[in-house]
């Protein structure tokens, strides 16, 4: 494999794994799928649809997110938001991550030193 095929498989692995971190933040307020992806994009988090909304039917289904439709607009949208189970997860997401980024920076430092 070429540097460059390695390099993407290897950042595409790094990505997935925050996705459901980078989603449960981003739906402590209710959001539709498309604001969801373009909300991320503009953070530097880009998703695609078809990554997320399978996603997003996961996370309902275990409890971490509840849907509801909204009818009122010029077509309907499913709006997602966390649960309290999800908020939850999401605080212990939250707090794993801090730990392995701390854990990282430890690693770079003993890099330089």
């Amino acid at each position: 494999m070429e540097r460059d095929a390695i390099l993407s498989a290897l950042a595409q692995e790094l990505r997935r794994g925050t996705v459901v971190l980078s989603v449960l933040a981003t739906l402590r307020q209710p959001k539709y799928g498309y604001s969801l992806v373009s909300e991320l994009g503009e953070k530097g988090l880009p998703v695609e649809a078809n990554t997320l909304y399978p996603l997003l039917r996961r996370l309902e289904a275990q409890g971490l997110l509840q849907s509801s439709w909204e009818l009122g607009g010029a077509k309907p949208r499913k709006y997602y938001a966390v649960t309290p189970l999800g908020e939850d997860i999401y605080q212990a997401l939250k707090r794993q991550w801090r730990r392995m980024a701390e854990g990282m920076d430890r690693l770079w430092e003993e890099e330089k030193g």
